[in-house]
């Protein structure tokens, strides 16, 4: 058929078409009461129906929320590039667009744009979304940790890592003694109050840690392997530590919290003992291609949800199922790469920016509004810093490290990043910190972060390789 046949014919059956949906509206329209006619007599012009959709779809909530999204992704990707320009981790752009975004810049010089941009009833929206992607990343960080590498240096990485929690949490303890009538929230308990702080100050940010080591080229260098196995084992230990300690605040009595937590033991030992193996059985690659089967993939999806949702069942909270469930997926890299590569796309990209946008609108900066409070902040962050440095770096020389290695082992070590912000909405959730608190806190992760770069420059300057 030529080309003008071809033409010809499409115009007709388009002609056609045209023809019978325009009969048979004019024929519906017999069948219209005399109320639907006067409604549709009665109605405005043409342009002003035209602005009342737009205003409509607008308002929308899935209009709204794709908005968003967008000004979210915007922010978090413009000022992540901006951080590694300068040598920061692409997360404390991406933090620090979060507070941009929330009421201590938007919502205090631009309050209209803000209330029509996030208004509070569509927050619920946000928090669950970013609450998906949290679990999706928390899994990701739990396939990151090389179990096999922590039995390999066991002792030292045992060591360094759980004095950098231990002296740390002491401190996070002692400080909650002082600060408990000022800033605990009324009813809640001097332990809750005071384990959540120490377990504030002994977080090390896994991922953040690992990404720095790579982006210097200490991965493939004794100190950068032996930190990063510190940063593992300090991330079990603290996730194990937040999950007992979530599980006392939501049973209330004593008893009640050791029935808890004989329950989570008797699920990580379920996980472990049981649902890794089948894994393992599962993931087996495929004979013909080496590749992992695509078949595998919608299993270990559903073993992701099913912990995240057992943890959160039990009352140890469904991230530190998603973690679990990471960390017993099959130890084979290429799988482990091939789920991963699957799930970062999605969560650490789209998802997660929600997150720091999410705690954002949460962190009022401007409550503190006097010295004092300042004051306060400014003794978070030294308690921090000191204990988290001091606990790692002193353990280090004392297992044999000199001290330009050991100091750069504290220095690292003390990077909090996206580990402390997501414990310290654990805490907020909970009830356990106060807005200012929790204001402090966020200044505290995004100091400690930043501290890394410029503190390993430092070092490097002063004690040459």
């Amino acid at each position: 058929m030529s080309q003008r046949r071809e033409t010809g014919l499409y115009a007709a059956v388009l002609l056609g078409f045209l023809t019978l949906i325009a009969g048979l509206l004019r024929a519906g329209a017999h069948l219209e009461t005399a109320s639907v006619k006067a409604a549709a007599a009665s109605s405005g012009t043409a342009w002003a129906d035209f602005v009342a959709a737009l205003h409509q779809g607008w308002h929308s909530p899935l209009a709204l929320l794709l908005a968003q999204m967008v000004a979210i992704l915007l922010a978090a990707r413009g000022l992540g590039a901006l951080c590694r320009r300068i040598g920061q981790p692409a997360v404390v752009g991406e933090m620090t667009a979060g507070i941009l975004l929330g009421p201590s810049l938007l919502g205090r010089y631009f309050p209209e744009f803000s209330a029509r941009l996030f208004p509070v009833a569509s927050l619920d929206n946000i928090k669950f979304l970013s609450q998906i992607g949290l679990i999706l990343f928390m899994f990701v960080v739990g396939m990151e940790l090389d179990l096999r590498a922590l039995r390999g240096k066991a002792r030292q990485a045992v060591i360094i890592s759980h004095a950098s929690i231990a002296l740390p949490f002491g401190l996070g303890l002692g400080l909650a003694y002082f600060l408990y009538d000022g800033f605990a929230p009324a009813g809640v308990r001097f332990a809750s109050f005071g384990l959540f702080l120490g377990i504030a100050m002994s977080i090390t940010a896994f991922p953040v840690l690992a990404r720095i080591v790579r982006d210097r080229g200490l991965h493939r260098t004794p100190l950068g392997t032996l930190v990063i196995t510190c940063a593992a084992a300090d991330d079990v230990t603290a996730w194990c530590l937040l999950a007992a300690v979530v599980a006392s605040v939501k049973a209330g009595s004593p008893g009640s919290a050791g029935f808890l937590l004989l329950l989570a033991l008797s699920y990580v030992l379920l996980m472990v003992g049981g649902v890794r193996p089948l894994l393992a059985r599962i993931g087996l690659p495929h004979h013909a291609s080496g590749r992992p089967r695509k078949a595998a993939l919608p299993v270990f999806f559903l073993t992701l949800m099913l912990s995240a949702f057992a943890a959160e069942a039990i009352g140890i909270h469904a991230l530190f199922g998603a973690f679990l469930a990471g960390a017993i997926m099959p130890t084979d890299n290429q799988l482990r790469e091939f789920v991963s590569s699957k799930v970062q796309d999605v969560a650490v990209v789209l998802l997660l920016p929600l997150f720091f946008v999410f705690t954002g609108l949460r962190t009022e900066i401007g409550l503190l509004n006097s010295g004092y409070l300042w004051g306060i902040c400014g003794l978070i962050i030294v308690v921090a810093v000191a204990g988290k440095l001091l606990g790692s770096a002193l353990a280090a020389r004392l297992v044999g490290h000199n001290w330009p290695d050991s100091l750069r082992i504290g220095a690292l070590m003390n990077t909090r990043g996206l580990m402390e912000i997501v414990v310290l909405n654990i805490g907020y959730d909970l009830g356990i910190l106060t807005p200012a608190i929790f204001a402090m806190l966020v200044i505290m992760a995004l100091a400690t972060t930043c501290m890394a770069g410029p503190a390993l420059n430092l070092l490097d300057r002063r004690y040459p390789a």
